[in-house]
């Protein structure tokens, strides 16, 4: 009896350790405002082409506001302009999804904020990886990466950021 409660919890560790193994490689982000108070997470997981990125905030604006994900990880300004510029792999950095001429790697679809100043998400980005997978520009590189609200929406086209307006959230992706 007492040997197979020992294989059975044996069983049991090993079946958990395996299933840690193969657990998707994953990282957050806490997004705080201008006053440095948290707003919101963000949790990135790594797919096999590209990142799924879940987003819970509150104490936005209502509406829409423009979303990315920002070359350096540093939120340390009030405006977040420390993140650096969207995320990218070239020196010629087009914006936009809907830009004929391609889009920067750090491009995501806006994020809508309810009456009430809530936002949940999930999208899917396949233009980043965690750590640089398939070629795409790691946002767990050397100097990290961060997630930016903007204040208002991005028209997904205009240059530089879409219009997106001021950085009014930030958290950088650990």
């Amino acid at each position: 009896m007492r040997l197979t409660a020992l294989f059975l919890a044996a069983g049991l560790v090993a079946a958990t350790t395996a299933s840690a193994a193969d657990a998707p490689a994953a990282a957050t982000a806490e997004i705080k405002g201008a006053d440095g108070k948290t707003i919101g997470t963000g949790t990135i997981t790594e797919a096999p082409h590209g990142v799924l990125l879940k987003i819970e905030a509150k104490g936005l604006t209502p509406g829409w506001h423009g979303l990315h994900f920002h070359e350096k990880g540093d939120c340390g300004t009030p405006d977040f302009k420390s993140a650096g510029a969207h995320v990218h792999t070239t020196a010629t950095v087009v914006h936009g999804l809907l830009n004929p001429n391609g889009n920067d790697n750090g491009d995501l679809p806006n994020l809508y904020a309810a009456a009430d100043g809530t936002a949940v998400t999930e999208v899917f980005s396949p233009l980043v990886s965690l750590k640089g997978a398939g070629g795409r520009p790691a946002l767990l590189d050397a100097d990290g990466s961060a997630i930016v609200i903007h204040a208002s929406p991005d028209d997904h086209t205009s240059q530089p950021i879409g219009g997106a307006g001021a950085r009014s959230a930030c958290g950088v992706v650990k």
